[in-house]
């Protein structure tokens, strides 16, 4: 899943990074309710708020509420 990114070059004599955007994919929220997990089962980056906690093997995991699948048709339209 590497992007190419004009701004990112390799030097010749080992993988370096001459530059490298900074900063997150992921916006900067202060508030809690409004930072994102992975559900355990899809993988997809979800808001806090779209995830409920599942026991799954043993512990509690973070999972699409109410499926990964019915959220990810509600987000399409």
């Amino acid at each position: 899943m590497a992007k190419a990114d004009s701004k990112t070059a390799v030097i010749e004599g080992g993988l370096r990074y001459k530059s490298k955007p900074s900063g997150s994919p992921y916006a900067e929220v202060s508030s809690f309710g409004g930072s994102t997990m992975s559900c355990y089962m899809c993988g997809k980056h979800r808001a806090r708020a779209s995830l409920q906690m599942k026991r799954l093997l043993g512990k509690s995991q973070a999972v699409c509420a109410p499926s990964c699948k019915a959220l990810d048709e509600a987000i399409k339209g």
